[in-house]
């Protein structure tokens, strides 16, 4: 039986940290300070089209210290970042992302497995993740770009050989940095990337 290696390889760890803000919007509250939780949904790709009995692991997505934290970041300039004040994602995002991707390409019906890295049976290939962005950008006056940027990379599990790369990005406009306008901005940006993301990976494994 082959050694669960991918977990090894693929392993990353997050931390989180927090820069300095404007005064337009405030940074972290105090720990102790109650804070909304908010979850994001999976958007299904399509369930027709090439199906495949293949497995697939996926592994935490690798992310900044600034975005490996389950706070929602805005970006208040170049070089200085904050976050929401009264809320935060259900878990680290590197993990919230990731489920949504599993649940997503599962939810085609067209492969055998997908699944976590640190799960399931020995892949036929992997998928390595980089989260480059997924945070609210200040633009102006009573504009906010919500932003999210991922890379995507499959390799054959095997021999480790990459088989496919590509980028993805994708933004949506809120007025406000309200949480319930921002969350409703990830998950408009989500809603259009996961479906495109799933369809490529399958074509590809």
């Amino acid at each position: 039986m082959q050694t669960p290696i991918l977990t090894r390889r693929l392993a990353l760890l997050g931390g989180a940290f927090s820069l300095g803000g404007c005064s337009a919007i405030t940074s972290l509250n105090s720990a102790s300070d109650p804070l909304e939780i908010y979850d994001l949904r999976p958007a299904t790709g399509s369930t027709s089209g090439r199906r495949t009995s293949r497995t697939l692991l996926i592994a935490r997505p690798q992310a900044s210290a600034a975005l490996a934290t389950d706070r929602i970041m805005i970006r208040t300039d170049p070089v200085s970042i904050a976050y929401l004040p009264d809320a935060s994602w259900s878990d680290e995002l590197p993990l919230v992302f990731q489920s949504l991707l599993v649940r997503s390409i599962s939810q085609t019906g067209r492969i055998g497995y997908v699944g976590r890295s640190d799960a399931g049976p020995v892949p036929d290939k992997a998928l390595l993740v980089r989260l480059d962005a997924f945070e609210v950008k200040a633009m102006g006056e009573n504009v906010f770009d919500v932003q999210v940027e991922v890379d995507l990379t499959i390799l054959n599990d095997r021999d480790q050989r990459v088989v496919a790369s590509r980028g993805f990005a994708q933004s949506a406009q809120t007025s406000d940095t309200t949480a319930k306008s921002v969350v409703g901005g990830f998950q408009k940006v989500l809603d259009d990337l996961l479906p495109v993301m799933s369809d490529w990976i399958i074509q590809r494994i």
